[in-house]
C-alpha cells in the first residue's frame, strides 16, 4: 500500500490542516487492515468508486461498481478501529488540526456524532473530486486539492475556544481554565465539545496518550515517559492507555 503524505503548501492551510495523503487504485492488491488509535484530528476520508461500512471498531473500504464518490468524517474515537481495504481505491484523506475544521465547513453539527458516513459538506465536492482523482500527476492533484480546500475557507472568531485549547495543552487545570475566564466548568465542557467534538478531559487523555507515543523511543523507562507526559502516576498511565489501545503500555511498546 502506497501512501504519498503531503504537509500543505499553501500559508493559509499550513494553519489549518496538519497534512492529507493520497492513496491509488489497484485492483490486484489483496485485502489490507491496520489498527488506527486515537487522535485529536478531525479527519475527513473522501473515496472514488467505493463502498464504507461502519460497525462498532471496523471501518471496511470496498470497490463499487457504481461511478460515485463517497466521504466519511471521523471527529472522535476512543478505541482502536480496523481500518480494513477490501481492495484499494482512490482515496484522499485529511487531518484537520483541533477545531480548525470549523473555518472549512459550515454545519454545525459535524461533532453531533463521533463518525459520519456520506458525509458531502459541500454541493460541488463529487464534482471537485472525480477532477482531482482524474488526474495522474501527484504534484497536480495537490495543488487541486489545496485549491478546492482554500476556496472553502471561512475566516471565523474562534479567539475563546482557541486559547482555552492552548491552555489545556499546556497542562492547566479545568478549574483555573474556567476562573481565568470566569466561566463555569460546564460552559467549558460545552464551548469545547461544540467546537472540538469531544470534552476537555477526553482531549487531554488522547493528547497525553499520543505525546508518549512520540516520545517513547527517547524515554529511559515507562515511569519517566509517564512522568514526562503529565500523567499522575504510573497507574494513572496505565488505565489510559487500556482504555485507548486495550493494552498495557508495556505490552504495546514490545509491538511499535
Amino acid at each position: 500500500m502506497k501512501v504519498d503524505f503531503y504537509k500543505p503548501k499553501n500559508n493559509v492551510l499550513k494553519e489549518h490542516i496538519a497534512g492529507y495523503y493520497f492513496v491509488s487504485e489497484d485492483s490486484s492488491s489483496k485485502p489490507i487492515s491496520y489498527l488506527t488509535f486515537p487522535n485529536n484530528y478531525c479527519i475527513l476520508s473522501i473515496y472514488q468508486n467505493a463502498e464504507e461500512a461502519f460497525s462498532k471498531n471496523r471501518y471496511i473500504i470496498r470497490p463499487s461498481k457504481e461511478n460515485k464518490i463517497v466521504s466519511s468524517l471521523f471527529s472522535k474515537y476512543s478505541k482502536p478501529i480496523e481500518i480494513i481495504y477490501e481492495k484499494l481505491v482512490n482515496e484522499i484523506t485529511i487531518y484537520f488540526n483541533p477545531i480548525k475544521i470549523n473555518h472549512f465547513i459550515r454545519s454545525p453539527k459535524i461533532f453531533e456524532e463521533a463518525q459520519i458516513s456520506d458525509f458531502t459538506p459541500y454541493p460541488d465536492l463529487e464534482e471537485k473530486m472525480e477532477l482531482i482523482f482524474s488526474n495522474t500527476c501527484r504534484d497536480r492533484q495537490s495543488k487541486l486539492l489545496e485549491d478546492y480546500l482554500i476556496s472553502k475557507f471561512i475566516q471565523k472568531d474562534l479567539t475563546v475556544i482557541e486559547r482555552i485549547l492552548s491552555d489545556i495543552d499546556s497542562g492547566l487545570r479545568l478549574e483555573y481554565i474556567a476562573e481565568k475566564f470566569n466561566f463555569t466548568r460546564q460552559h467549558i465542557n460545552k464551548i469545547f465539545s461544540k467546537n472540538v467534538g469531544k470534552t476537555p478531559s477526553e482531549y487531554r487523555k488522547v493528547q497525553r496518550f499520543r505525546n508518549a507515543l512520540l516520545k517513547q523511543k527517547i524515554s529511559a523507562n515507562l515511569t519517566d515517559l509517564s512522568n514526562d507526559n503529565l500523567y499522575f502516576d504510573q497507574s494513572h498511565f496505565i488505565k489510559n492507555f487500556r482504555e485507548l489501545t486495550n493494552e498495557k503500555p508495556s505490552d504495546f511498546f514490545k509491538k511499535s
